[in-house]
C-alpha cells in the first residue's frame, strides 16, 4: 500500500483528518453517552446495553484520554467543563473513588487524570492522580521476582499491562514534579518488565507469567496493546534519561511487532475482537505516536499509522453515524461496543496529530 510506503497521509483539504476525529468524536458520544450516569454505555444501540452487563472501568479512562485528545486538538472552550463533569461521574459511578481492585484500570485513570492536569492546570486532577498513583504502589511484591501485580486479589500474576502503564505513569510524574523515587519507581518497574516478558530475541512483548499459578509466560497471547505499552514506557523512560537504550528498546519493540501482528503488503494492525481486546490497537497507536514524536525517523512507524487510518476510513467505517469495527478493514455490524469506538477515534487523532505537526513551519 502506497500509505505504507511513504508515510502520507492523504489530504485534499486542510486539517481533513482533524475535521474526520471531530466528526467521530461527535458521533461517538452522541452514540454512547449515558446521560443518567454521565458516563458512556458499552452498547450501540443502546438498546443492547442490559441490566447487569460488566462495568469496564478502564474503558472510561481511555474515554477521558480522547476528551483530552480533543480539547489539545480543537481547544473547544466547552471541553474543561464537559471533562470536569466526566471524570466526577466516574469517580461517583466507581463508588465515590477512582480506586479500584484491577491494578491496570487505575493505572489507566491515573495516566489520563494526569494528562487532563497537564491540560487544564486544575489541580483536583493531580491530586486524584496521585492517590491513585499511591494506591498502585502497593501492586509491587517478590512473587515473580518483582514487578505490579494484575490486581489485588491475584498478587502473583504479574504481566505487562500492569507493569509497563505504571512505568509511564511514574516517569511522567517524574518528568512533572520532579520527585526522584518516582523515577526509582519507574526504573525497576520496566526493569522487571523488560527482564520477565520481553523476547531477548527479537523485543516482541509476552503478556503475562504465573497466571495459572504454574510458573508459566503466556508467549502465544500477541497483543498490540503489550507491544505499545512496552514501548511507550521506553520512550518516557529516555524522555527521564537521556539513556540511548529505552529508545532502542521502544524501536526494537515496534519492529517486531510490525514483522509479528501487522499484514506484510499492507501494513494493516489485526482485527482482536471485541470486549477489552478493542481498545488494544488504539492504545498501540497513541504510544508508537509518541515514538515518533521522539524520533521522527524510526523505520515504518508513520506508515503503519497512515496506511491503518487510510484504510479505516476508506472501508472500515459506518458513515452515519461513524461507527466502526475491530477489522479496520470492514465496516461493523450492529451493536458495536465502546472499546473498539475509541480504538478506532484514537487512530484517527493520531493522523489529526500528524497532519497537524506536517503543516507547521
Amino acid at each position: 500500500m502506497e500509505a505504507q510506503r511513504s508515510g502520507r497521509l492523504a489530504a485534499g483539504q486542510a486539517a481533513l483528518w482533524a475535521e474526520r476525529a471531530a466528526r467521530m468524536h461527535q458521533d461517538m458520544f452522541a452514540c454512547y453517552m449515558n446521560d443518567e450516569t454521565g458516563i458512556l454505555d458499552q452498547w450501540y444501540p443502546r438498546s443492547e446495553n442490559r441490566p447487569g452487563d460488566n462495568f469496564y472501568y478502564w474503558w472510561q479512562a481511555h474515554v477521558l484520554d480522547v476528551l483530552v485528545d480533543a480539547y489539545e486538538r480543537s481547544g473547544d472552550p466547552a471541553l474543561p467543563e464537559r471533562i470536569g463533569r466526566f471524570c466526577r461521574s466516574l469517580e461517583s459511578y466507581n463508588g465515590g473513588t477512582f480506586k479500584h481492585n484491577y491494578y491496570d484500570d487505575m493505572e489507566w485513570t491515573a495516566l489520563a487524570l494526569l494528562r487532563a492536569y497537564d491540560a487544564l492546570g486544575d489541580h483536583w486532577y493531580k491530586k486524584k492522580s496521585l492517590e491513585l498513583w499511591a494506591d498502585i504502589q502497593t501492586a509491587w511484591n517478590g512473587h515473580c521476582g518483582g514487578g505490579m501485580a494484575w490486581k489485588k486479589d491475584q498478587l502473583d500474576y504479574k504481566n505487562t499491562p500492569a507493569n509497563a502503564p505504571a512505568a509511564i505513569l511514574a516517569a511522567r510524574l517524574y518528568r512533572r514534579f520532579g520527585d526522584e523515587a518516582d523515577l526509582s519507581w519507574a526504573k525497576r518497574i520496566y526493569d522487571w518488565n523488560k527482564a520477565c516478558l520481553v523476547d531477548p530475541e527479537t523485543g516482541f512483548v509476552w503478556d503475562g507469567i504465573n497466571r495459572l499459578g504454574d510458573g508459566r509466560i503466556d508467549k502465544d497471547w500477541k497483543f498490540t496493546y503489550c507491544q505499545g505499552v512496552f514501548i511507550g514506557a521506553g520512550v518516557e523512560l529516555y524522555r527521564c534519561t537521556g539513556s540511548a537504550q529505552y529508545l532502542e528498546d521502544a524501536r526494537r519493540t515496534a519492529q517486531a511487532c510490525f514483522d509479528e501482528l501487522a499484514d506484510p503488503d499492507s501494513g494493516l494492525l489485526p482485527d482482536e475482537g471485541i470486549d477489552d481486546t478493542g481498545l488494544f490497537k488504539g492504545i498501540l497507536i497513541r504510544y508508537l505516536l509518541e515514538l515518533l514524536r521522539l524520533d521522527p525517523e524510526v523505520p515504518r512507524v508513520r506508515g503503519i499509522i497512515a496506511a491503518n487510518a487510510e484504510r479505516l476510513w476508506r472501508e472500515g467505517m459506518q458513515p452515519s453515524p461513524l461507527l466502526c469495527g475491530p477489522d479496520w478493514a470492514r465496516p461493523p455490524r450492529l451493536p458495536v461496543q465502546l472499546s473498539v469506538q475509541l480504538s478506532g477515534l484514537m487512530l484517527l487523532e493520531a493522523a489529526a496529530a500528524l497532519e497537524a505537526e506536517c503543516d507547521q513551519p
